[in-house]
Order: C-alpha cells, then sequence, then structure tokens
C-alpha cells in the first residue's frame, strides 16, 4: 500500500488541518512530515474550534495512529499546551499519538536565536514566526542539533548544556538582551509530558506499517511556494514543505508515493514578508481579508490577500506530482461581482508564463476574469447545486493546471465539503 499526501500549494494556509480531518475516516495513520510549531492547522467541527501545531491532524479519530515524523521539529513547551487542550476531546492520545525519536527539539535558547536573527535584518526581515524553527534546523544541517532520542540518554542535560552554551555565545555577539531562566524550567517540566508518549524509529515503524498494507496519509505544514529550495527564497521556511519532503520527512522511498492531494485557495494569502504577486492593497484585498477571517491561525497577523495565481498554482502542481486537488475558501467569494486570477506575469513589458528565479522583480500579473455567483454557497452539499459561475471558474483551473478538482470546501465546517469526483 503506498503513502498518500496531502500538502499545500501555496503560501501556506490553505486548510490543510480541516481536509485532512475530512479524509481521515479513510485513513488508519495520519504522519506529519516536517515544520514545526509554525504550523497551524484549523479544524472545527461540534461548533468548536480546534489549532493544532504540531500534533497530526487525524487526532481526533480515535481510531486513528497519528506519528510525528523525523522531518519536523518539536517545541516542548508547545507541544506540552496542545496536548492539554487536546486531552479532553481525544481519550486515546497517549496510545495513538506516536514521535520519531530522529524529531529535532526546539530549545528556548532558538527562539532567542530567530528574534535576534529578524532584529539585526531591520527592514529586511522575513517575516518569521519566531518559534525557533530556522535556527532549529540550521542546528540539524550543521549536526548540533538535540533530538527526541537524546531525552533517552544519560547524558541529555550534558548534550542540553553544550547546546545551550554556544547559543549565548551568539546571542552575547549579537548583544541581544535575554531572560531565560523562567523559560527553561518550562522546557524541562514539558520534556517530562513527552516521555509519557511512545518514541518510534519512525522509519522503521512507518516502513512497517507500508508493508503491512496500512492506508496512510503523510501531512504536509506551511506551502509550496515557502519550500526552502523552490520557494520565494530567501522569504521561505526552513524545511521541503513539497512532496519530495515527505521521503526524507519520514524515510519512505519515492515509489511508495500514491496520491497527492494539493490544496489551494480559491484566492491567495501570505504571512509575513516576501513577494507575492496577486495581492491585493485596496478594498478587494480588505474584504477578502475580512470574509475570509484571514488572520494567522499561530500568530494571529493579518495576512495579505489578493487573487488566486495559477503561474505559481501549475508550478506547485508540478513540483508535487499533484494528481487531485482541493479547492478550500470557495464560500469567502460569494459576493464578488466579478473574480480573477493570473494566468501570466508581465515583467518589463515581457509576457511569462512560469515562476521566475527572482519573485521580488517588478511583476505585473495578468488576469482573467469570471462572473461572480453572488450567491451563498455555505450550505450546498451536493456539485449538481453549485452556481455555474463557479463551475467555470473551476473548469478554468483544471484545463490551466491539467489536473482535476476532487473536493471544494465551502465553509470551516468538516461537514461543509462537496465531492467533485
Amino acid at each position: 500500500m503506498n503513502v498518500d499526501v496531502l500538502l499545500g500549494l501555496q503560501w501556506g494556509d490553505e486548510g490543510k488541518g480541516k481536509v485532512v480531518d475530512v479524509l481521515a475516516p479513510g485513513y488508519e495513520v495520519i504522519a506529519r512530515f516536517q515544520g514545526g510549531p509554525n504550523a497551524g492547522h484549523t479544524l472545527e467541527f461540534e461548533s468548536r474550534k480546534h489549532v493544532l501545531h504540531i500534533i497530526p491532524s487525524g487526532v481526533f479519530r480515535n481510531d486513528c495512529i497519528n506519528i510525528i515524523g523525523n522531518g519536523v521539529v518539536i517545541d516542548p513547551i508547545i507541544f506540552e499546551n496542545e496536548i492539554d487542550g487536546l486531552s479532553p476531546h481525544c481519550p486515546n492520545i497517549y496510545k495513538n499519538l506516536l514521535i520519531s525519536k530522529r524529531a529535532h527539539l526546539i530549545l528556548p535558547t532558538h527562539r532567542l536565536l530567530d528574534a535576534a536573527y529578524e532584529a539585526e535584518k531591520g527592514s529586511a526581515k522575513i517575516g518569521s514566526t519566531l518559534k525557533g524553527i530556522g535556527p532549529t534546523y540550521t542546528d540539524k544541517i550543521s549536526r548540533n542539533g538535540l533530538r527526541i532520542g537524546d531525552i533517552l540518554s544519560p547524558k541529555f542535560k550534558e548534550k542540553y548544556n553544550e547546546l545551550r552554551i554556544k547559543h549565548i555565545q551568539i546571542l552575547n555577539m549579537l548583544n541581544f538582551k535575554f531572560q531565560l531562566d523562567e523559560e527553561e524550567n518550562k522546557w524541562f517540566e514539558a520534556i517530562k509530558i513527552i516521555q509519557k508518549f511512545t518514541f518510534i524509529d519512525s522509519e522503521i515503524e512507518v516502513n512497517k506499517l507500508i508493508n503491512q498494507n496500512k492506508k496512510i496519509l503523510a501531512e504536509g505544514a506551511q506551502g509550496s511556494m515557502l519550500d526552502i529550495d523552490f520557494g520565494s527564497y530567501p522569504f521561505v521556511t526552513s524545511s521541503n514543505t513539497v512532496c519530495a519532503g515527505t521521503c526524507t520527512g519520514l524515510g519512505i522511498a519515492p515509489s511508495k508515493i500514491g496520491n497527492v492531494f494539493g490544496l489551494f485557495k480559491a484566492y491567495c494569502t501570505r504571512v509575513g514578508s516576501g513577494p507575492f504577486p496577486t495581492e491585493l492593497n485596496d478594498e478587494v484585498g480588505e474584504q477578502l481579508r475580512k470574509t475570509g477571517n484571514e488572520f494567522g491561525a499561530t500568530t494571529g497577523r493579518p495576512r495579505r490577500c489578493g487573487w488566486c495565481d495559477l503561474v505559481a498554482l501549475k508550478y506547485s502542481v508540478m513540483l508535487n506530482g499533484v494528481t487531485g486537488l482541493i479547492m478550500t475558501k470557495a464560500d469567502v467569494l460569494n459576493d464578488f461581482d466579478e473574480i480573477k486570477v493570473a494566468v501570466s506575469y508581465s515583467i518589463d513589458g515581457k509576457i511569462i508564463e512560469n515562476i521566475p528565479y527572482d519573485l521580488s522583480q517588478n511583476i505585473s500579473p495578468v488576469f482573467a476574469s469570471f462572473k461572480g455567483w453572488k450567491s451563498d454557497i455555505s450550505k450546498i452539499r451536493n456539485k449538481s447545486e453549485l452556481p455555474i459561475e463557479l463551475l467555470e471558474y473551476i473548469r478554468f483551473v483544471e484545463d490551466f493546471v491539467k489536473v482535476p478538482v476532487i473536493l471544494v470546501s465551502v465553509g470551516p465546517d468538516r461537514k461543509a465539503i462537496i465531492d467533485m469526483r
């Protein structure tokens, strides 16, 4: 049995949490393969809203195994807070959540370094969530990191202190003022909570589950346009958010990848700094933000909003080998007379149809326009009831990227989804 993959195709915040929750009944295992507490996967059901940062979105399904893979970075304090909030709703959480020994730990000093580096950049700052993600991945790549498996070592505290000293030396060189004692105490208390869970050699266990023909869904975080290699560098995250990250973040072979489900909003958003060709700094952008409640699930920051960018979407589809598209937040466009999508870029008068190496250039998007449906679709559950204007919009997207739209989300609740197949 191959592993199916679900990931975002834009700049994150595409609605992955909800869709994983919707798809979870068809899977026996949900595995996160990269990212950390910079992710905010929102799920809404039974009039309650839940935001997951580290824990896979299948956690609300009592018979589902959830795995935090080796490609994830974990902040024990945020993890503890997440567990505290979930425990009343997930009675099997201590049994059904497994953690890779190879996943890296975010130290309190990693978060301080994140803040110090952003402060040093001044006006050129990346827009980091300040969760310590980048410095943790930096230590991983430079072979200095502390991993979940190290918690089991009698030299764990010694290893922690060695890394802590290195971080403090850097902070002092940057003249960054900080307080550490309180956060460190919380951190070591949170380590005790993590120790209540089962640590696994995830690459071994995931492949065992594959060989047992278990149905597995790999869950990505952030979005493809934030990929460290293929995103809008340097305004990106610190991990591989594309499908290839599934292989390195869980320890599975490329030949084991099955369906690749790619999520995109019916419009487009971005949090933090960086290029955004279709951004709308006008009343239309503000309407998208207000109607779509576009504020970061992790940071609370207002998201930048704009029309859907099909140039970027086609690029992401190519990178990920997407087999099925999932459109989210179609209902946010209910009240628009006209809806636009970017179909090419104009750079210095030259039309290009592919993502350029430098997205920070003076790019003017070339738009195709569609008539809005001007009706409430949030209660619709059958594709035959969708307005013709929305169906035409969907067909255009499908024809442009050469991949079918298989699901359309028309509201935040897990039931507000339409099967287009």
